[in-house]
């Protein structure tokens, strides 16, 4: 069918309820939106669902979510691992307890049993809690930092992990399989708990968690010795963090937590923000302002599923406060896990950090000086999950830590996603650490540069919306693939990857080896001197994001070479 035949079926079918016909009709003369809303359905990619909220195939609704879940029903009963049962958690979206409601009855409808959480829980939690309870999948519903306007589902196996290849594409398969919404099963609530196939859960999960959190601290003597000292602001931005992060900091000791009052409380409209992301620096607008007042020694923000980490830490000799990248934060956190772990001889045999192809380049160095193999990945922290898994498999390395430069990372292995909760408590040790030898995180990441290097990473982000954005970002990515660029000004392209087909092309010699990696729509660069530049559609949004690493001999050279390297790329495309 067409957009048009597609949206009088919407329009004009007993299945869809009256609110879902409303919305429609309001639309009825508008032609672009119909087409908008109708030209496609949603794509269930490999991490699941992600759009905008609203009725249509293309859309966030009821029917959509539904239809992902009857196809993820499928597969889990070909796999025959039925009886194990589902995790379903949410975040502080518009429509995620619907949502995740809507998940957990059409699973329960194909005898599925649903363990559904009673409120708003962070990400990582559904990870821990679908191993705890040895669920064969698990759903969280978040759109993660995108604008409010969208939410999102994504799917989890029963490692704890993001699906990964060939599990994904066979529930993608399994979905796309469904061609009639009537074939989505669903019950009434009071049936399906009748029915032990609807559970809900919650602080037995919560208590868990935080046992197996605080495991991850390497010295609470100095947490306590330095409660009272160090001040931290918090900002949850209206997100999942709040209780949990508060939590983990009060049973640790820490007396001075103050959380910004504005974005305390869940809020799915993000009211106090333009863009619920602790990347942007418009997110600590709030958090700052009560940094200087309370006179605090780290700033930090959890983005609404608590999974991505954003921080600010003093700088003494300005008394201003700097902003740390995902690399930064997670740098400071590797490099204060391995030293301390290496000191007190807690460091695992066979010891290994897992990192993504697009993150800092200082990993080397610092994987290096303690002896730690360095493992990298595709972008995506499914991707380093896996390998947690693998590890555990095979006995081959054990894991101590992972991260990716979109502020995510996980030190220990009770989740298999990013962890922002465990990461605050990671970097609130280190601060504590800090504060005790005098110095700040500030003063500390401008000693790990001085040790390892000036590293600087940015981002080029290009957002195209809509149909013709969708086959420009295509355009863009083909251009790059069958001719690439030998140089970006004065620095020569040595090698370039293409992920796709899986290829590393000698740009002088010729020669041609493998990447060794998934295939993925990624296009990697390497330059002279440690730089790099990556090219890679986004999987949620409609953006195409570069990614640019340099070294440089200080940190003005390093923002100097970055700033170039920038430019040249934009003069290629």
């Amino acid at each position: 069918m067409g957009f048009m035949e597609d949206y009088k079926f919407w329009l004009e079918d007993d299945y869809f309820d009256q609110e879902t016909k409303n919305e429609l009709l309001a639309i009825r003369n508008d032609a672009t939106e119909i087409e908008e809303r109708f030209y496609k359905e949603l794509e269930f990619g490999t991490g699941g669902l992600r759009g905008v909220i609203g009725a249509g195939t293309n859309r966030m609704n009821i029917y959509t979510v539904r239809k992902a879940t009857q196809g993820l029903a499928n597969f889990i009963l070909k796999q025959g691992t039925q009886d194990k049962g589902v995790a379903i958690a949410y975040d502080s979206r518009r429509m995620s307890p619907e949502f995740a409601d809507v998940a957990g009855l059409c699973l329960a409808a194909n005898g599925i049993k649903a363990y559904v959480f009673d409120a708003l829980r962070p990400t990582p939690e559904l990870s821990f809690a679908l191993r705890t309870l040895g669920c064969t999948a698990g759903i969280v519903v978040t759109a993660s930092h995108n604008p409010p306007e969208y939410n999102g589902y994504k799917v989890y196996w029963e490692d704890g992990a993001q699906v990964t290849s060939p599990k994904d594409v066979q529930i993608i398969d399994e979905v796309k399989a469904i061609k009639d919404f009537h074939d989505c099963k669903t019950m009434e609530k009071d049936a399906a708990i009748a029915a032990g196939l609807y559970q809900v859960i919650g602080k037995e999960i919560d208590d868990k968690y935080m046992v197996e959190l605080k495991k991850q601290i390497i010295h609470p003597d100095i947490i306590q010795e330095m409660a009272e000292d160090i001040k931290i602001v918090y900002t949850p931005l209206c997100g999942t963090g709040n209780v949990p992060v508060r939590r983990v900091l009060s049973e640790l000791g820490f007396k001075n937590v103050y959380v910004v009052p504005e974005q305390e409380n869940p809020d799915p409209n993000f009211t106090t923000l333009d863009y619920p992301n602790p990347e942007d620096p418009k997110a600590f607008t709030y958090a700052l302002r009560l940094a200087k007042e309370k006179d605090a020694d780290i700033v930090l923000a959890t983005d609404p599923d608590a999974d991505r980490l954003g921080v600010y830490a003093k700088d003494t000799k300005t008394g201003e406060y700097v902003s740390f990248t995902g690399n930064m934060s997670g740098m400071l956190i590797a490099e204060y896990i391995l030293r301390e772990r290496t000191a007190t001889k807690t460091m695992p045999a066979n010891p290994a950090l897992v990192t993504t192809i697009v993150t800092t380049n200082m990993t080397r160095p610092i994987t290096d000086a303690y002896g730690v193999r360095l493992i990298e990945v595709l972008t995506g922290f499914k991707y380093i999950g896996e390998q947690i898994k693998l590890f555990e498999q095979t006995g081959c390395n054990n894991y101590v830590f992972g991260l990716e430069e979109s502020y995510g990372c996980l030190a220990g292995t009770h989740a298999r996603d990013k962890d922002a909760i465990v990461a605050v408590m990671c970097l609130c040790e280190v601060a504590a650490y800090c504060k005790k030898h005098g110095k700040t995180l500030w003063d500390m990441m401008l000693e790990t540069y001085e040790k390892y290097g000036y590293f600087k990473e940015s981002q080029y982000t290009i957002t195209m919306k809509g149909i013709d954005g969708a086959r420009q970002i295509a355009e863009i990515m083909d251009k790059l693939r069958q001719n690439p660029p030998k140089a970006f000004g004065e620095r020569k392209v040595l090698k370039f990857r293409d992920y796709q087909t899986d290829r590393i092309l000698d740009m002088e010699t010729g020669a041609e080896t493998t990447t060794g990696l998934p295939k993925s729509n990624v296009l990697y660069f390497e330059l002279p001197d440690d730089e790099w530049c990556c090219a890679r559609p986004s999987g949620t949004e409609p953006k195409i994001k570069f990614y640019m690493g340099v070294k440089g001999s200080s940190l003005e050279d390093a923002v100097k070479r970055l700033n170039q390297l920038t430019e040249d790329l934009k003069a290629e495309l």
